[in-house]
């Protein structure tokens, strides 16, 4: 195999435009008439709720699924993609959401990988030089002898990135790419996209649930309901309502009219605000967990919700924030410290989570809290199959009971499709979290503990749960939201605290959070614990333009 220098040359951005692109899987219809034009040299955003289409769309253009109908067209020629490799030796790549390394090898090896087929004798003298020269010539570095293991996420992304430009990809398709990064690394890493294709040597679409980035970097945007286009518009004549109508299905993109009213999520001044004095709930003391590996991943952390309060936990994938929610939920020991629970002694047993009415809402609920092959009716009486009124008479189950109430719960949570003997396995992701919502919010709730409620749900299953996640607060209960996205913290919590490397580093009440500040916490940039009077006055963001500014070509 030749070194990278002896690849086919390739240069400047790639335009793209799908023409009435169609795919029906049996009697669904998947992609329905879908056109798009993605200009060369800029960036593109494609939003959409689950099952909207944009899968079926990016998995034509990449080779991973041929199109029933329709053309694809690439700088003005008519072209197939019928394979990836097709797609490759088009300049077509993709970045994942989620990321395709191989973490026990260096960031050269990984690049020397993508090429998909190597010599049985590698000459790293030659292949090193040729890849120094490549590192030299791209927007942003990274030591080649680097292990990946050692390399964090916003790094990781980078490289993910770079493997597409070391094949000389001239359009990428990025999936959710800020999706484990934090703030400052998420704004690097589409500010250098954007310096690309600002330069008109890259083309990107980028598949995104975020309304801020698509207004910060993306050059036009195009929503995709139930498998057709509903509308395609340059951002800087558009704004989020009307993103928000076209995904929500609530305005005619094709007619031209006025987007219909979205009622905006609960104003944090028409909330009541959180009583200092109502009683702690949930407290930790100096609480010190291990991970599978027996290494500490929780360090010394003390933190109390008080009743009626939303405490948002944020931090970067791995620092600790799983084994914590593990340790709540029963599933994990204390190294050290306590827990307390309406300053009661609490060790998450399941006869301590019903007496003191503690409830979970995990992360992955198909994986954590149900099991995919019962019934959706059988999965919410997991908690008290063997209580009245559903056990009756012994080990007894009534199966009269059990539907019953389960019809009741479908019905007050949306669950769709509204049948209690369907598996849950075969629900949506957003009705197995509303089937879960049913059971753990179907009574009376003083503590719960919610991991990543929302991730990789559509925009109305999102509103949904958030609106039941602030009922429940207002009711009385106190909440623990642990989540990766800060902006579903902002909107949400009433207060929020940082994790990093197993540490609570930063609190602040939510509405004096700055997002460069959190941004900083997450990524590890403070040794010593802080509170919002000690922070930094750091200026936010405030247009398009400084979203991008400091990236560096």
């Amino acid at each position: 195999m030749a070194a990278i220098g002896q690849l086919p040359a390739r240069s400047g951005a790639a335009g793209i435009e799908v023409l009435g692109a169609s795919k029906s899987f049996g009697a669904f219809r998947a992609l329905d008439d879908v056109s798009i034009k993605i200009a060369p040299g800029t960036i593109h955003a494609l939003l959409g709720e689950n099952g909207a289409g944009k899968s079926t769309l990016v998995k034509g253009l990449v080779g991973y699924g041929l199109l029933d109908e329709g053309q694809i067209v690439v700088d003005g020629r008519e072209v197939a993609i019928a394979s990836p490799r097709d797609a490759q030796a088009l300049g077509i790549g993709m970045v994942y959401q989620h990321f395709t390394l191989a973490a026990g090898l260096s960031v050269e090896e990984n690049l020397l990988l993508t090429r998909g087929s190597l010599p049985w004798t590698i000459d790293w003298k030659t292949e090193r030089a040729a890849l120094t020269v490549f590192m030299q010539r791209m927007p942003f570095r990274l030591p080649l002898d680097a292990p990946v293991a050692g390399l964090a996420a916003g790094e990781k992304q980078k490289l993910e990135i770079l493997k597409q430009l070391y094949l000389q990809q001239r359009f990428l398709i990025l999936d959710e790419p800020t999706s484990v990064l934090t703030p400052q690394e998420a704004d690097e890493v589409l500010g250098l996209m954007r310096a690309l294709t600002t330069r008109c040597e890259l083309t990107v679409l980028m598949i995104t649930h975020k309304f801020r980035e698509v207004m910060a970097y993306a050059d036009d945007v195009t929503v995709l309901r139930k498998g057709r286009c509903v509308g395609t518009s340059a951002v800087v004549n558009t704004g989020r309502e009307q993103l928000a109508n076209w995904m929500m299905g609530t305005a005619d993109a094709s007619s031209g009219s006025a987007p219909l009213h979205v009622p905006a999520a609960p104003e944090r001044a028409a909330r009541r605000p959180v009583d200092r004095e109502a009683p702690v709930r949930l407290a930790m003391r100096d609480v010190s967990i291990d991970d599978d590996r027996g290494h500490t991943a929780v360090r010394h952390v003390t933190l109390d919700v008080r009743a009626g309060e939303i405490l948002g936990l944020a931090g970067v994938s791995g620092n600790g924030q799983k084994e914590l929610v593990e340790a709540l939920v029963g599933q994990r020991h204390l190294a050290a410290g306590e827990m307390r629970i309406a300053d009661r002694p609490y060790r998450a047993t399941r006869e301590e989570m019903t007496a003191l009415r503690v409830f979970a809402i995990p992360e992955e609920p198909l994986k954590n809290a149900c099991v995919a092959g019962m019934s959706i009716a059988e999965n919410l009486a997991l908690r008290d199959f063997d209580r009245a009124p559903v056990r009756r008479g012994g080990w007894r189950l009534d199966r009269a009971a059990l539907r019953a109430r389960a019809e009741r719960r479908i019905h007050d949570f949306n669950v769709r499709p509204p049948v209690p003997e369907r598996a849950i396995g075969t629900l949506s992701g957003g009705n197995v979290q509303r089937a879960v919502l049913a059971r753990e919010l179907g009574q009376p709730v003083d503590v719960l503990i919610v991991a990543n409620p929302v991730f990789g749900l559509d925009f109305a299953s999102v509103a949904d749960i958030h609106a039941r996640l602030l009922a429940a607060r207002d009711a009385g209960a106190a909440v623990l939201l642990v989540s990766e996205d800060l902006d579903e913290l902002l909107e949400l919590a009433d207060r929020i605290a940082v994790m990093a490397e197993g540490r609570l580093v930063f609190e602040t009440p939510a509405e004096q959070a700055e997002r460069a500040v959190l941004g900083q916490h997450m990524a590890g940039h403070s040794s010593e614990p802080t509170h919002t009077s000690e922070r930094a006055a750091v200026a936010p963001q405030s247009s398009r333009a400084s979203a991008y500014s400091g990236a560096k070509p």
